[in-house]
C-alpha cells in the first residue's frame, strides 16, 4: 500500500505524462519534488501536502485559496514562491489542476542554479 506522499508523487506524475511533460524526481525537503527543464515544479511532501512553486507576486492570491495555503519555511525564513498546499486543497481534479497549470506557467520565468 502507497502511503499519502506516494499517492500525491503518483498523481503528479500522471498528470504531466498525460500532458507529454518530461520531467524528473529527485529527493528533496522531506519528500519528492518534480523537476521540469531542470527546475523545481511541484512536490509531494511526508505530511501530504502539496509543495507549489509559483510566482511570488501572485503569493497573496493564492494564499487566499480555500483548503489551506502557507508559505514554506526553511529554517526560520519564509521561502516566498514555495507553497504548501494542504490535502483539502487540491483533493478536488479541478483545485489540483489549478495548482499543477500554476506551476507549469511560473516554471519557464524561474532562473537555471
Amino acid at each position: 500500500m502507497m502511503d499519502d506522499k506516494m499517492i500525491t508523487a503518483q498523481r503528479i506524475a500522471d498528470f504531466l505524462t498525460a500532458r507529454g511533460i518530461a520531467f524528473e524526481q529527485k529527493k528533496m525537503f522531506g519528500g519528492i519534488c518534480f523537476m521540469v527543464n531542470d527546475k523545481m515544479l511541484t512536490g509531494a511532501n511526508r505530511h501530504n501536502k502539496l509543495l507549489a512553486r509559483v510566482d511570488p507576486a501572485d503569493e497573496d492570491l493564492f494564499l487566499q485559496r480555500p483548503g489551506g495555503v502557507s508559505i514554506m519555511e526553511m529554517g526560520s525564513k519564509l521561502a516566498h514562491g514555495y507553497l504548501f498546499v494542504d490535502p483539502a486543497g487540491f483533493d478536488k481534479e479541478e483545485d489540483f489542476t489549478f495548482w499543477m497549470e500554476k506551476c507549469l506557467e511560473y516554471n519557464p520565468k524561474v532562473k537555471k542554479r
